[in-house]
């Protein structure tokens, strides 16, 4: 089973769609994302460590808002052109 998560900041819902993966019977998940924070890697290894996370980037680390930092702008605004 993989996971698709264009980035990964906090991990939240990361770790939720893997949780509801094992409450299901999935045991063989890999996690796939273009960047990271080094905060949302950590939170996602200390819940679920038997899953492997592919990354294209790490970028410096999360800002007041839990933005990547310098990472893409919000996804969910540049994909949507929302603000």
């Amino acid at each position: 089973m993989i996971v698709i998560s264009p980035v990964l900041a906090t991990a939240n819902l990361s770790v939720a769609a893997v949780d509801r993966l094992k409450e299901r019977g999935a045991n063989d998940i890999r996690l796939v994302s273009l960047i990271a924070a080094p905060e949302g890697v950590e939170r996602m290894r200390g819940i679920h460590p038997d899953v492997p996370i592919w990354l294209a980037a790490i970028d410096e680390g999360l800002d007041e808002n839990a933005f990547i930092l310098p990472g893409l702008g919000d996804a969910g605004d540049r994909a949507y052109g929302t603000r």
